[in-house]
């Protein structure tokens, strides 16, 4: 692999010590998470409560935006790829259109199914076009696994800040601002600056031209198809990411319909956020000292025992419930500082075995198939509470209330048992790129 030095940074204004480089780059997952955090809390339970949306078309408008979203993650990796476009100045231009496309996500007008279908995709290409490179910045910014554990780490912690933010304050601010559009307005000014001044004052290490170090997509998809750490990776983390949308996507419902406590869940999801603050070092220092891959596994194993202890309660209140799902979120956060931390990983792993390197592309098929994965959450959703009955605003059917209470404890539990095969079958090590290396 190239060694990146700084010979090869990208022309920028200024420069920062490396540990506020660090920094600054990670406040990027902030801005991101400011949007990300709010559909992934919010969009479904927008479409069904503010624009009274039918759940099974409210979970297929939800689904076809999510799979848009995958397919726009993956045109946005292999233009970065085969035409070497700069993450740099990709984040930057796409810092005020991202924030404008998604006010208008949350400005439709009630029972406008096919806006709500239209300006969730406009949004969703621009977060793409935005947020792969971003992350693909990641492979220059560190360059071995610890250090990217600790970047993965310092990610999650902002992400898990904004998620915060965006469970306490967004219900608020639709109260006090009268709607959700104006309320989103207002993530949006937080948003756009910060992307802003990143894409300005971080470099971008580039790595010295070589021949043939441009392969066709075609030849790119071939070579990640035979990279072993790739598919792996991919399949846990679109099954471990599918178990994480089906539990907070079910955290409004349950509360407001199984427990009659409808204040209580954002409550619950804001603490899932402060949750994941706590366990963000937690993860990154277990992985740091025994690997990605052994964290991943420690957090799934725990992920599994807890919907059977929760499963045993016989009526569960508003405290056991919390407490439930604060742990489930501490797991959670486990799979996604692993998978982030080992994607790089396997890109290296990858073209140590094949002599081509795949970057770009490489995380735009990851981002592919994790929206996939987190499409068909969204429509198991609204399809399965269709087929039970549920009715938005009303007094649920005992079927409902049943599809609501399993679809968040069976389902995300069958999902972690074969997330852990796939763990298991990833030939990643704490030391295996320096073996290959």
């Amino acid at each position: 692999m190239p060694l990146l030095t700084p010979d090869h940074l990208a022309d920028g204004p200024g420069s920062t010590t490396p540990n506020a480089t660090l920094v600054l780059f990670s406040a990027g997952d902030f801005a991101f998470n400011l949007y990300w955090q709010a559909i992934s809390l919010y969009l479904l339970f927008f479409y069904m409560d503010a624009l009274a949306l039918a759940p099974a078309t409210a979970g297929l408008t939800f689904m076809l935006g999510a799979i848009w979203d995958g397919a726009a993650d993956f045109l946005a990796g292999a233009a970065a790829e085969r035409m070497r476009l700069s993450y740099r100045r990709l984040v930057g231009w796409g810092a005020l259109p991202l924030g404008l496309a998604f006010v208008a996500m949350f400005a439709v007008p009630a029972g406008a199914a096919q806006w709500a279908l239209a300006t969730q995709i406009v949004f969703r290409t621009i977060y793409a076009f935005t947020n792969i490179p971003y992350a693909a910045w990641t492979t220059r910014v560190a360059q071995t696994s610890r250090e990217r554990s600790l970047i993965a780490g310092w990610r999650m912690g902002f992400g898990a800040a904004a998620a915060a933010l965006v469970a306490i304050a967004l219900p608020r601010l639709v109260t006090a601002t009268g709607g959700y559009g104006p309320a989103t307005a207002l993530l949006a000014a937080v948003g756009i600056p910060l992307l802003a001044i990143l894409a300005w004052r971080v470099p971008e290490p580039i790595a010295p031209a070589r021949s043939g170090d441009r392969p066709a997509i075609c030849a790119g998809l071939a070579a990640l198809a035979r990279n072993r750490a790739f598919v792996a990776l991919n399949i846990a983390a679109a099954l471990g990411g599918a178990a994480t949308a089906l539990t907070t996507q079910s955290v409004l419902y349950f509360f407001r319909y199984v427990l009659l406590d409808t204040p209580g869940g954002p409550r619950a999801l804001a603490s899932m956020a402060l949750a994941s603050l706590v366990a963000v070092p937690v993860w990154t220092a277990l992985a740091r000292a025994r690997g990605a891959r052994a964290a991943w596994i420690g957090a799934g194993a725990l992920a599994l025992v807890l919907p059977a202890g929760f499963a045993l309660a016989i009526a569960p209140g508003t405290v056991a419930t919390t407490a439930f799902l604060l742990a489930m979120q501490a797991t959670f956060v486990g799979f996604a500082l692993a998978a982030w931390t080992l994607l790089p990983d396997a890109v290296d792993w990858g073209e140590a075995q094949s002599g081509t390197r795949v970057e770009a592309l490489a995380f735009g098929t990851f981002a592919l198939v994790q929206k996939v994965a987190l499409a068909g959450a969204g429509f198991a959703i609204g399809a399965v509470y269709q087929a039970n009955g549920f009715v938005a605003g009303a007094a649920q059917s005992a079927d409902s209330l049943y599809a609501i209470r399993w679809l968040m404890l069976a389902g995300p539990a069958l999902l972690i048992a074969a997330m852990l095969a796939a763990v298991i079958a990833l030939p990643l090590r704490r030391d295996t790129l320096a073996t290959v290396r």
